[in-house]
C-alpha cells in the first residue's frame, strides 16, 4: 500500500512540477514513439488531484483529473503495467478517454521512482487500437523510463547546484572610496566552471578570477571549492594563498588531469598599487586612462599541474582614470581576434563601465556561448 503523503512529499521535494519542457526528456519521449511505433507518448506525474506531463508527443493537454489518470494504476505496482485492450478490461472499459475521445484502446506504463524510491509517475505509451507488448519490449520500456528517472533526478541535483554557486556569487559588490568595482557572470550551462570574488578588508580590496578546466557540475564543485580555501584565513599572504590551494588541489584533482587557472590580485586602495599572482591565466589587463593597453603576463603554471615552484607575486600601478579587467577564456569566443581591445573599447566608451559588462554577458546569453563567460573590472576614479 502506498504512503500518499510520503509519496507527495517525495514529489515535491523533486520541484519538477509545472517546469517548463526539457530537451533531455523530450528526447527521450521522441524515441519511444519511434521504437513502439505508437502515436502517444507520455512522461507523467501523479500530484494531489491531477496527472501533470514533463513531456508528451501526439497528446495536448499537460494535465488531466487524476482520477481518470491511467497512471494511477501504474504506480500502485512496482513492474510494468499493460492493458491490451482499455475497452475489454472491467477497470478502464468506463474511462471517458475510452468510451470517448480520443478512444484510446491500448496502455502500457512503467513507474518512475523519487531518489527515496516512491513511486511519482510513470512513463506510458498510449494507442488508439488494441496491441501486445512481448518481454523485449517489456523490458526495453523498462530500461527508457529509468532512462528517464535519472534524468529527472540529475536535474534536481543541477538545480540544486545552481543555487548554492548562485549563492556564492558576489552580489553586493564593495566599492570603496575612489573605486568602480563591477563583475558579473554568464554560465555555459547550469553550474558554472568559473569562479570569481570581490573582497574589501581594511585598506585592501581582493580580487579573484578562476576557471577550472572544463564545464558543468564537476567544475562548479572545484570552483566552489577554490572560493572557500580564497574566503580562510584573510591573514594569509596572496602567495601563501595561491601555494595553499595548488596543494590542496594537487592532492585532489591532479590525478585527474583537470587544472585551475587563477588571477588574484590585492589592490591598495590608498595608492592604487596591485599586487597579483596569476596562475597561467593570462587574461587581465590595465586599461590605462589615455586608451593605452598593459598585459598582466602570467609567470606561474595554472593550479594542480604539480609546479613545485611559488608562484611570482607581480605589481603594477593603478593610476586614476586607469582600469583592471580580467576575464575568463569564454569571452574570447565574443570577439573579434583581429582588434579585441578596439572592440572592448568601443563598448567601454559607449556603454561605460557597468554597462560594458552587462553588454558581454549579454552577448554571451545571445551567442549560446560555448564556454563559461566571467568578467570583474576595477577602475580607479580619483
Amino acid at each position: 500500500m502506498i504512503d500518499e503523503k510520503k509519496r507527495q512529499s517525495a514529489l515535491d521535494a523533486m520541484k519538477i512540477l509545472d517546469t517548463p519542457r526539457d530537451e533531455r526528456v523530450d528526447r527521450i519521449t521522441r524515441m519511444a514513439q519511434e521504437l513502439f511505433d505508437v502515436p502517444m507518448v507520455s512522461v507523467n506525474l501523479l500530484d494531489n488531484d491531477r496527472q501533470w506531463s514533463k513531456s508528451s508527443v501526439g497528446l495536448g493537454s499537460r494535465e488531466t483529473p487524476r482520477k481518470y489518470a491511467f497512471c494511477e494504476s501504474t504506480i500502485q505496482q512496482t513492474g510494468t503495467l499493460v492493458i491490451e485492450d482499455l475497452k475489454q478490461d472491467e477497470a478502464f472499459a468506463a474511462s471517458p478517454y475510452v468510451e470517448g475521445a480520443p478512444h484510446l484502446r491500448f496502455y502500457a506504463g512503467h513507474p518512475l521512482q523519487a531518489p527515496g524510491g516512491e513511486q511519482v509517475g510513470a512513463l506510458c505509451l498510449i494507442d488508439t487500437k488494441p496491441r501486445e507488448l512481448d518481454e523485449q519490449e517489456r523490458d526495453l520500456l523498462e530500461d527508457l523510463a529509468r532512462w528517464v528517472q535519472t534524468e529527472l533526478a540529475q536535474q534536481q541535483e543541477l538545480d540544486h547546484a545552481v543555487v548554492v554557486q548562485r549563492a556564492q556569487t558576489p552580489r553586493n559588490l564593495p566599492q570603496p572610496a575612489g573605486f568602480t568595482v563591477t563583475a558579473g557572470s554568464a554560465p555555459a550551462g547550469c553550474v558554472s566552471g568559473d569562479f570569481h570574488d570581490v573582497v574589501l578588508r581594511g585598506d585592501q580590496l581582493r580580487v579573484t578570477l578562476a576557471d577550472v578546466m572544463g564545464k558543468g557540475l564537476g567544475a562548479g564543485i572545484i570552483a566552489s571549492a577554490v572560493r572557500a580555501s580564497m574566503r580562510t584565513a584573510p591573514e594569509r599572504s596572496l602567495q601563501a594563498t595561491v601555494a595553499e590551494i595548488d596543494s590542496l588541489l594537487e592532492q585532489d584533482i591532479g590525478d585527474l588531469h583537470m587544472f585551475v587557472t587563477m588571477f588574484c590580485a590585492d589592490i591598495d586602495t590608498r595608492t592604487g598599487q596591485i599586487s597579483y599572482v596569476d596562475g597561467g591565466h593570462s587574461l587581465s589587463f590595465i586599461h590605462r586612462a589615455d586608451g593605452s593597453w598593459e598585459h598582466l603576463e602570467s609567470t606561474g603554471l595554472p593550479l594542480a599541474m604539480g609546479m613545485g615552484e611559488p608562484h611570482e607575486l607581480n605589481t603594477v600601478q593603478l593610476h586614476p582614470g586607469d582600469a583592471l579587467l580580467s576575464c575568463s577564456d569564454g569571452l574570447l569566443d565574443l570577439l573579434d581576434l583581429e582588434d579585441p581591445y578596439g572592440q572592448v573599447e568601443q563598448v567601454l566608451r559607449e556603454q561605460g563601465l557597468e554597462g560594458a559588462v552587462e553588454e558581454a554577458l549579454r552577448r554571451a546569453e545571445q551567442a549560446k556561448a560555448p564556454d563559461d563567460v566571467t568578467v570583474v573590472v576595477v577602475r580607479r576614479d580619483s
